[in-house]
């Protein structure tokens, strides 16, 4: 029989996501909810080392489920990647009394999370929250959603610049080893072509492409580059298909970072308080050294093996239809 849990400690780790406010705020009020205490971890794991935490109530998540970024905030550790930093970390988590851990990040951040497990054996979940949707066993990590609507504002407003200027634009946008930004946001802003990681194009194929939009009439041509792509980044595919291809006035726009910020969007604070449930009432149940996840309206609770060692892979129906659809 599992030990009961009473203290219950919180913390966001890696990239900040839209939506992590609203995981935190759930985990919280839920942990209360079931008479336990809730502790906040600052900054990630380099804060647990420091012993940074500080109990929780239900007032102190109060207006933050629409806010982006983290109020917790994060920070990237290398002290506990070694067994002595992680020894100091759970030295700190035991002074609190705390004995069990949720966790809101990507995979670094379940990595760390497992490896905390398999030497101090403190019940650990993991809550996804990235914005590239990557990590198999969910439909969707928290901030994907807000990250993908974002990219679609931008590619809109930049589709007016092009059409004045007959210009052939490249956007970039997060996606290192992931698509699904890319491709989803690619369809829904209407792109000429779409460069993932998960794709074989060539410049040769691309430069096809575009040429049979000047050979349609096309005015102006959105391109957009996952940063992970095979060809290499946005700047240096357009200086290749600008060699071959210099009708366009060609110019290049890079996201980055403005894909992680603001308030989240409707969906991801729904996405994230329903996970920010499920992995208190897992905890609780018993559930450990496992990642949330909602797949097909079902709550899936995927260990560390299944989660960390696939790739969430780019559905062939998006690629298929953004091949059709960019004539």
């Amino acid at each position: 029989m599992s030990k009961e849990i009473n203290n219950i400690a919180v913390f966001t780790s890696g990239g900040d996501a839209p939506g992590m406010n609203a995981a935190i705020r759930a985990v919280v009020r839920t942990s209360i909810y079931y008479n336990k205490k809730i502790y906040g971890i600052y900054r990630g794991y380099e804060g647990m080392i420091e012993g940074d935490i500080e109990e929780l109530d239900a007032r102190s998540v109060g207006n933050i489920i629409q806010r982006g970024g983290t109020i917790l905030k994060s920070a990237r550790s290398d002290e506990f990647r070694t067994k002595e930093g992680r020894q100091k970390a759970c030295d700190h988590l035991k002074k609190k009394g705390i004995d069990a851990l949720v966790a809101i990040g990507g995979d670094g951040t379940f990595t760390g999370l497992h490896n905390f497990y398999l030497e101090h054996k403190m019940p650990v979940i993991c809550i996804p929250g990235t914005i590239d949707n990557d990590l198999p066993g969910t439909d969707f990590t928290i901030g994907y959603d807000t990250a993908t609507n974002t990219v679609v504002d931008a590619v809109d407003k930049i589709r007016d610049t092009a059409l004045s200027h007959n210009r052939l634009f490249f956007i970039e946008v997060m996606g290192r080893d992931s698509g699904y930004i890319a491709i989803n946001s690619g369809i829904a802003g209407g792109a000429a072509a779409i460069i993932i990681p998960e794709d074989e194009m060539t410049i040769d194929q691309l430069v096809a492409k575009l040429d049979k939009g000047v050979e349609s009439k096309k005015s102006s041509s959105l391109v957009v580059v996952a940063e992970g792509g095979k060809l290499g980044n946005a700047l240096q595919i357009a200086e290749e298909v600008h060699k071959r291809f210099p009708y366009y006035d060609t110019k290049v726009t890079i996201l980055g970072h403005l894909q992680r910020g603001g308030s989240p969007t409707y969906f991801d604070r729904v996405l994230a308080s329903k996970m920010g449930v499920y992995a208190v009432e897992g905890i609780m149940a018993g559930k450990t050294d496992v990642m949330v996840g909602i797949q097909n309206g079902i709550t899936v609770y995927n260990d560390f093996e299944s989660t960390m060692v696939k790739n969430h892979e780019i559905e062939p129906e998006a690629l298929r239809i953004s091949k059709i659809l960019s004539i």
